[in-house]
């Protein structure tokens, strides 16, 4: 399995800024410790091309330049540097490679991503540029040169509801929106997305994992993708500075394998993007990004065997 990574890059923030930066390179580490069946890439760095298929050439040429207003910096929640600039076309360029690998061999991975707050003209959130998006638009007009359309789902489990993509998708047949986050959470104005779970601050896991249930099931009934953006944000965890749900390490894991196993029994080729996670003890936020890398790595080995597969021979008395 492929995952891809951009934490060589790092943001020059301020004594005690609340992004926790350092779990970048702690995830990869431990990825690599852990699970070294994962192949780690370095990202590629998302072309103004690639960028201008969903953001304002302004805005793309701003963030580019830094003439970028201090207003949306503010809005963003990062001082603007080269560093900040490059780090977000990197993490872009990750969640596109990944959709790729994804395509290829069935799942893929980065190790960052899910910047699901950034609109076409402006970032928010932590959020510079939407990588979900991006890639989407990416693999669509890769598959229309191929005179095929690709039909997306985006399964967003972050505990935060992700506006910009929401937006960026309002009345798109093509790409799928679903959301399942703190109802009383950031941000504060929500877009509509095509399936919204607002849940109250305090959900535990078995109301989580029923009301992920039942959004799968209407995701079902009302859309048939042939690739799945899957944001698993490690923010709905109970020990999350941010997040205000009460999910523990076992609910997360049945939230991700939910999730999985939906996409593995449709055959539905699905890319993991790590989106939030703010944990007061930073070793627990990448423990649980690190399982969800260990059950994504699970499918990857279940699709391989698969493929090393023969399929049995009928027989000359087959019906």
């Amino acid at each position: 399995m492929q995952a891809f990574y951009s934490d060589q890059f790092v943001l020059p923030l301020p004594a005690g800024h609340r992004f926790p930066m350092a779990k970048y390179a702690m995830l990869r580490d431990a990825v690599a410790h852990h699970l070294p069946a994962v192949q780690l890439l370095q990202a590629p760095r998302a072309s103004d091309a690639e960028l201008t298929r969903v953001h304002t050439p302004a805005y793309v040429q701003a963030i580019a330049d830094g003439t970028v207003s201090a207003a949306v910096m503010r809005e963003i929640g990062f001082p603007w540097s080269e560093a900040m600039a490059e780090r977000a076309r990197r993490s872009v360029g990750a969640t596109v490679a990944a959709a790729r690998s994804a395509l290829r061999w069935g799942i893929g991975a980065s190790l960052a991503g899910g910047t699901h707050h950034a609109y076409a003209d402006k970032g928010g959130g932590f959020c510079v540029f939407n990588d979900v998006a991006v890639a989407a638009r990416v693999l669509q007009a890769q598959r229309a040169r191929e005179g095929r359309s690709l039909q997306v789902a985006v399964i967003d489990l972050d505990v935060h509801q992700g506006n910009g993509t929401a937006r960026i998708f309002q009345g798109d047949g093509s790409v799928f929106t679903l959301s399942i986050h703190g109802e009383k959470n950031f941000p504060f104005r929500k877009e509509a997305g095509d399936i919204d779970v607002g849940l109250p601050d305090g959900c535990g896991d078995a109301d989580y994992l029923a009301a992920l249930d039942i959004a799968l099931l209407e995701l079902d009934q009302r859309c048939n993708p042939d690739f799945v953006f899957f944001l698993a944000g490690a923010d709905a965890f109970e020990g999350d500075r941010l997040g205000r749900l009460k999910l523990t390490p076992a609910g997360m894991q049945a939230r991700d394998q939910q999730v999985f196993d939906w996409c593995l029994a449709r055959g539905i080729p699905v890319v993991l993007l790590m989106a939030g996670g703010y944990g007061v003890r930073i070793e627990e936020t990448v423990a649980l990004q690190l399982e969800s890398f260990r059950q994504a790595l699970h499918v990857w080995n279940k699709l391989q065997d698969a493929s090393r597969t023969p399929r049995r021979r009928p027989s000359a008395h087959s019906p």
